[in-house]
């Protein structure tokens, strides 16, 4: 398994050039030119181990720029030696190639890879405690990634996920975010992809259904167009489940104190006057109130299974905004992020601290 790093923080620099590349356009550029079009750029001469002297300025950008030729972003110029140009066109998502993992960017929270997916997991080791995933949906009509059919899906996902799976550790946690919103071929009726899964999962890999959260975007795009506004068999959509499993129900990492909300002003009132001060039987006898019940104070509020957090969110708008100066690099972006306060919620709930 070959695998190529960066010796630089990453993307900034790879943004920048490829910037160089995209204005020089169809001519290219030769190294040296690309040297001299680096404003920051300034040589610095060394003597690296038993070497000689190396300017390890232009060898940090050779590497960022091999990085970038791996990638498939850079291609030769024909018939000119030594002269590089810009490859994409900034709206296709190249494929990435089987066997090769490229670290694409780093921060202080990790690391984002390049790769195919079942090459990745396939070359991880590790002890894993929670995976929170989006595969790509199987939606009739693919995007620009790409994504298996309906009848191909539960064969991907669990061959896919198998090699993650054998690494999570017990107690360990799967989020994975599906749509639920996949019909049968020219028909009005949900798939029953979803219910497949769940049990593929469980069957295959041995893993627990502890939930099927639900995500609540109000921000969604009215649809199904054909179903809702056309036939009107259908509602406008506004969720997605995030399926939750886990390999040991009973030694499950998760913990909702993690994740509390804080009390609303009504309860905090109730809590301040001590409770409850009055007696009541709901729901034919299930539910029970007495003097003194919510007096208690307690850190937070459990949150619901139902988690509303929107798609065009602060943190969305940001990160669409740091992808279009990619793009205008000549990066193509993603077509569709998930919500930083989403993922922030998962992690925060499955994981046990620090992990």
């Amino acid at each position: 398994m070959e695998t190529i790093t960066t010796d630089t923080a990453g993307l900034k620099e790879a943004k920048a050039l490829l910037s160089h590349y995209t204005r020089a356009g169809e001519l290219g550029l030769k190294n040296e030119q690309l040297y001299a079009a680096l404003p920051q750029f300034e040589s610095k001469v060394r003597q690296v181990g038993q070497q000689a002297r190396v300017d390890v300025a232009k060898r940090g950008v050779r590497w960022q720029q091999q990085t970038l030729k791996a990638l498939g972003l850079l291609e030769k110029v024909p018939g000119q030696r030594g002269k590089w140009r810009c490859k994409t066109n900034g709206k296709e998502l190249d494929k990435a190639e089987p066997g090769r993992l490229l670290v694409a960017f780093s921060t202080r929270l990790g690391i984002a890879v390049y790769a195919d997916c079942r090459s990745l997991f396939a070359a991880i080791n590790e002890p894993i405690h929670v995976v929170i995933t989006s595969p790509p949906f199987p939606l009739a009509r693919p995007r620009a990634y790409g994504n298996p059919s309906a009848a191909e899906f539960v064969d991907f996902i669990t061959a896919t996920l198998e090699p993650l799976v054998k690494n999570l550790v017990k107690g360990g946690s799967l989020g994975i975010n599906l749509s639920n919103d996949i019909f049968e071929p020219g028909s009005p009726a949900r798939s029953l992809y979803l219910e497949r899964t769940i049990i593929a999962l469980h069957d295959r890999l041995g893993l627990h259904l502890m939930d099927r959260l639900i995500w609540q975007n109000r921000c969604k795009a009215p649809g199904p167009v054909l179903w809702s506004s056309k036939t009107r068999q259908q509602l406008n959509v506004e969720y997605e489940f995030v399926l939750w499993f886990t390999n040991s129900p009973h030694h499950c990492f998760a913990d909702n104190r993690r994740v509390l909300k804080p009390h609303s002003a009504a309860t905090q009132k109730l809590i301040a006057k001590g409770g409850e001060s009055r007696t009541a039987i709901n729901s034919d006898g299930a539910y029970r109130i007495k003097p003194g019940s919510y007096g208690r104070p307690t850190a937070g509020t459990i949150p619901r299974n139902v988690l509303s957090f929107p798609s065009n969110e602060g943190n969305s708008h940001a990160n669409r905004a740091f992808a279009k100066n990619v793009a205008d690099a000549g990066l193509p972006k993603h077509g569709a992020p998930m919500p930083l306060a989403l993922a922030r919620f998962l992690i925060q709930f499955m994981a046990p601290p620090p992990d």
